[in-house]
């Protein structure tokens, strides 16, 4: 039974990486699995206190069923440690008053996936206390080479552009970005926006990561905008500008 659960998923999470299985369907197939695993470490234990009482055989299969149900069941233990330990939220912004728009992302997602609402009191005060990295970028450069460095980022990234920057000698005003972001091992998506404002001689940007699946993005969304920023900056760096994190509205 161990071994079917370790066959199990890691086919479904193959299937799932190249599209062949359907994000709910995996999430089901996700609980059959732990549910397997649990049950085969629970008949293990079973069969080991019959070994010690009565001499059965069959210790060494017994021994490698149980740690293979061990080896199965660590990715559901580290992911139930992450929800006890991370702040419940699905939906990340540096500008958490005013978040990034996902139009594009809106009119693709589907009723099996999470709405995309406004932020609540609540989630806008966790999301502060819980990611304080999380945070605006204000750069002492013109737009267009702001948004050069941005493109440059993002090209390597490898995410799935939905909405993509005007040339970098056409930006004026305001420029968003939508593209579509996926876990590294699960391909777990999330929409994802970056705005940039030009303020005259410096230009804001902010970001924004939302997950269509789940109550809970396990930190995936901040971790994902930290990095890119944390990336842009060293990218701005290479210019003649400088960065600055935007300190949001209380």
């Amino acid at each position: 039974m161990a071994s079917f659960a370790a066959v199990l998923l890691v086919t479904v999470v193959l299937g799932h990486r190249r599209g062949l299985v359907d994000t709910t369907a995996f999430f089901w197939v996700l609980g059959i699995v732990a549910l397997l695993a649990a049950f085969a470490l629970l008949l293990s234990g079973f069969a080991f206190s019959r070994l010690w009482k009565f001499g059965d055989r069959g210790g060494h299969d017994l021994t490698f069923g149980a740690l293979l149900a061990l080896v199965v069941l660590a990715p559901f233990g580290f992911v139930a440690y992450q929800i006890a330990t991370l702040p419940m939220l699905r939906d990340i912004s540096t500008d958490v008053d005013d978040p990034p728009a996902l139009t594009a992302a809106a009119s693709l997602r589907t009723s099996a996936m999470n709405r995309l609402e406004i932020p609540t009191a609540g989630e806008r005060t966790l999301q502060s206390q819980s990611y304080p990295l999380v945070a605006g970028r204000r750069y002492d450069l013109s737009l267009d080479q702001v948004l050069q460095s941005v493109s440059a980022v993002l090209a390597r990234q490898g995410w799935e552009i939905v909405v993509p920057p005007p040339a970098a000698d056409k930006a004026t005003g305001e420029v968003d970005i939508e593209a579509v972001a996926r876990t590294f091992i699960l391909a777990l998506p999330s929409d994802v926006a970056i705005r940039m404002v030009d303020d005259g001689d410096s230009t804001f940007v902010d970001m924004r990561s939302a997950s269509r699946y789940g109550r809970h993005d396990l930190g995936e969304n901040a971790a994902r905008i930290t990095a890119f920023l944390a990336e842009l900056d060293q990218e701005i760096a290479s210019q003649a500008g400088t960065a600055t994190t935007a300190t949001p509205e209380q």
